[in-house]
């Protein structure tokens, strides 16, 4: 199923304010939210949608990137996680303070999903990993699928992230009796107000391990190394980012991995000249060839192909190759190949070739006419306005 612009997920214009935006996904939020519509699977589905919409929109650096090359650029093409992946711990996770509280917390006069009215326990996330990808012009003209080995923290595998070294290692924090929160009561001229902060002891996670892992010293992640393949769509650019949601940093303790975000760069033709979409190649013909014409070969992304030059081509006359260029990104169409040529004029001359010249020189043929002459200057004129 194809997916819907965000834009139109949330019912807001693209030139929306980031205050339109949250507004927008709260309303939204709070129609479809799991509590309000029990058992709903499409309510679940149009919650999750919001959600994803709005971890875009309201990122900026996200959402330019949305803006430039639509779902392709969030990686939501050829395997990259996108928002139909988020759970609800990830949408509480990240947007708790859409919900009115902490993770899991009330939500707009709603019990929360899985809160009960009361603010949950701290969700941690881990930091997002930056890597850089090189492809050549045939992987950007086809897309590709790529394996890359990160170095990264990684769930333990001895106590499966818990930091404890059994089961039986870990107890309910007793300072915030396993909320993550400690509640402070203040008087004030206006009464008595309450508070409520992240628990100073254990940090907001509601328990504390007591015999920590040997294995990861209690920390439940460890350094290692994964191969991860990533497939990258047809038509990407240079510095364009892609994300792989879940790929990042594991979560010290459990929680939600950050993302892996992949910035492309491309590798230099030694013959074509990337212009978007479309390719440009820099022909140099031969003085015989540009006044008798005959057949050249042109490189494109997959090979070489024969183009036919006419007779009397004149230098800066440019030849389109429709379709020989690279694919939009976002399935718009393919480019072209531009071929700009040029005429070589030889530097030295033997002592017969001047003769052949100068003998050519005194024909009319070889005298500019009056429309060469006009189209070339008219040429220059659009060149430098």
């Amino acid at each position: 199923m194809e997916k819907r612009d965000y834009y139109e997920v949330l019912g807001v214009s693209k030139s929306a304010s980031a205050e339109e935006i949250k507004k927008a996904y709260r309303k939204k939020a709070i129609e479809f939210h799991p509590d309000k519509n029990p058992g709903d699977k499409v309510a679940e589905e149009n919650f999750k949608e919001a959600a994803e919409a709005y971890e875009v929109l309201s990122d900026p650096q996200k959402r330019q990137r949305y803006d430039q090359f639509g779902h392709a650029g969030m990686g939501n093409n050829g395997g990259f996680g996108g928002g139909s992946s988020m759970n609800m711990d990830d949408i509480f996770s990240h947007f708790g303070d859409i919900f009115g509280g902490h993770f899991g917390g009330s939500f707009g006069g709603f019990s929360g999903f899985g809160g009960g009215g009361s603010r949950g326990q701290r969700v941690r996330r881990g930091s997002d990993l930056r890597v850089k990808v090189k492809l050549t012009l045939a992987e950007i003209a086809t897309g590709v699928e790529k394996k890359i080995k990160v170095n990264k923290y990684v769930t333990c595998s001895h106590c499966d992230g818990s930091g404890a070294r059994d089961s039986h290692s870990t107890k309910t924090c007793d300072t915030c009796h396993g909320s993550g929160y400690v509640t402070q009561v203040q008087r004030t001229i206006l009464g008595q107000m309450q508070t409520q902060s992240v628990c100073p002891t254990c940090g907001g996670e509601g328990k504390i391990v007591a015999d920590k892992c040997t294995h990861c010293s209690g920390e439940g992640v460890v350094r290692a190394e994964e191969i991860i393949t990533i497939k990258i769509p047809a038509g990407v650019a240079q510095g364009m980012q892609l994300s792989m949601q879940g790929k990042g940093n594991a979560a010290r303790r459990g929680g939600v991995n950050g993302d892996l975000l992949i910035v492309i760069e491309e590798e230099k033709h030694p013959e074509l000249i990337r212009d978007e979409n479309d390719l440009i190649y820099n022909l140099l013909l031969s003085l015989p060839t540009a006044i008798l014409g005959g057949t050249v070969e042109i490189p494109t992304v997959d090979g070489k192909v024969k183009v036919k030059i006419d007779k009397g081509t004149q230098p800066g006359k440019v030849l389109r190759l429709r379709n020989k260029g690279l694919p939009d990104v976002n399935r718009y169409g393919t480019g072209d190949l531009l071929v700009n040529i040029g005429v070589y004029i030889p530097e030295t001359l033997s002592s017969d070739e001047k003769k052949v010249i100068e003998k050519l020189d005194e024909s009319s043929n070889f005298k500019p006419t009056a429309t060469a002459t006009k189209n070339f200057f008219s040429h220059f004129k659009q060149m430098f306005g």
